[in-house]
């Protein structure tokens, strides 16, 4: 049993059509519920919920605050690997890109983790490729025991394992791991990952499965927002979260916002054009729908658009980040894509303390996280 056969059930176009049939009036049944199901969720979703953005967003924050208070997690991303297989079309790592590839060895990691640490960042998501043969479970194994001494949470964005790899690195105090499906339009997914094991539609789409039978603490979802229509993405991504939190209870779920950002390479322009209102009512969209799930904004997002919606639902953000290997301590060659917000981590900080947010420099304590379930 795995999301892949709940997947099935439904249609692509079919659930576009639906979303988009939505009228005002089930817009404001929506807004009217403690716990809107999957039908709500498309009426928020909808074009006819845009009018209707006002409201959603007073909903989302005063839900936000009631669930999270007023802490922000701040975070921050380390290359370790730009080498990749996959030949994603809109991404700069690309196996068909013509850059500079780099594994960092453990003396480069701590040059990155020496600059690092003049910031206060208890949290760090590390981040590779899709190469296991570079960068493959013996080395995330080695680099988390490595940077425990340094950081309380380590979290991965690497390419999908099987169960027994994921058993391993928790082991070795893997705290969470995101992988975004990218899009869930299964007949379009090939046009965009044309080679490599990133083609595997299935195999992507069952690892928050075996994430979840490998007990990781938390388990992030999204997809890249500029592919496919991005209500449809949503509702798809709404729905495998639904599933995840039925039967992987014991794990926490994220959700995370990643839209399409220039990178090194060929110049793929996105198929959809999303501005920042379509991102906004997303965000409250997802709110209303699950008052718990973290809510993650990255640099890619410009800071005004960052610092004003900030109070809507977001419940995590990344800083000061840098996107490629050894970009910390000087090399600035290797990055996946342009950042928008390159704001250091502390002035993200100031930002949110004159907004009345406490910045958490990292996720919840493992001993915490283990009360919860008990």
């Amino acid at each position: 049993m795995s999301f892949y056969k709940e997947f099935r059930r439904y249609n692509w176009e079919e659930v576009r059509r639906s979303i988009y049939r939505k009228t005002p009036a089930e817009v404001e049944r929506a807004l009217g519920k403690d716990w809107p199901d999957l039908e709500d969720f498309k009426a928020l979703l909808s074009p006819a919920a845009d009018a209707f953005l006002e409201p959603m967003a007073q909903q989302s924050a005063a839900l936000t605050r009631r669930r999270f208070g007023r802490t922000m997690q701040l975070y921050l991303p380390l290359y370790l690997s730009n080498f990749c297989e996959n030949r994603c079309v809109y991404c700069g790592f690309s196996g068909s890109n013509p850059i500079r590839r780099k594994v960092l060895n453990e003396e480069e990691i701590l040059a990155e983790v020496r600059t690092i640490k003049q910031e206060p960042f208890r949290h760090l998501l590390l981040v590779t490729g899709e190469a296991p043969q570079k960068a493959g479970t013996a080395y995330l194994e080695q680099v988390l025991r490595l940077l425990q001494p340094a950081f309380s949470q380590l979290s991965l964005e690497v390419q999908p394992l099987d169960t027994d790899d994921y058993t391993r690195l928790a082991e070795a105090r893997l705290h969470a791991v995101y992988v975004y499906q990218e899009t869930y339009k299964e007949a379009a997914y090939p046009q965009y990952h044309p080679f490599g094991r990133k083609a595997n539609f299935r195999y992507r789409l069952e690892t928050p499965d075996r994430l979840g039978a490998a007990g990781i603490r938390k388990v992030g979802l999204g997809t890249l927002i500029g592919l496919e229509d991005w209500r449809t993405e949503a509702w798809f991504t709404a729905l495998h979260l639904q599933y995840l939190r039925r039967r992987y209870w014991q794990s926490r779920y994220s959700l995370s916002f990643p839209r399409l950002r220039p990178f090194a390479g060929e110049g793929f322009q996105p198929r959809v054009l999303t501005n920042e209102r379509d991102l906004t009512q997303l965000i409250c969209a997802y709110r209303l729908f699950d008052a718990d799930v973290e809510l993650s904004l990255s640099t890619r997002e410009r800071p005004a658009y960052r610092d004003g919606v900030v109070p809507l639902g977001i419940t995590a953000l990344s800083a000061g980040s840098k996107t490629g290997p050894g970009a910390y301590s000087g090399n600035h060659e290797l990055e996946q894509f342009a950042v928008n917000d390159a704001r250091s981590p502390r002035e993200v900080a100031e930002m949110l303390r004159r907004q009345g947010f406490e910045p958490v420099w990292k996720d919840w304590e493992p001993c915490l996280q283990q009360a919860t379930t008990l």
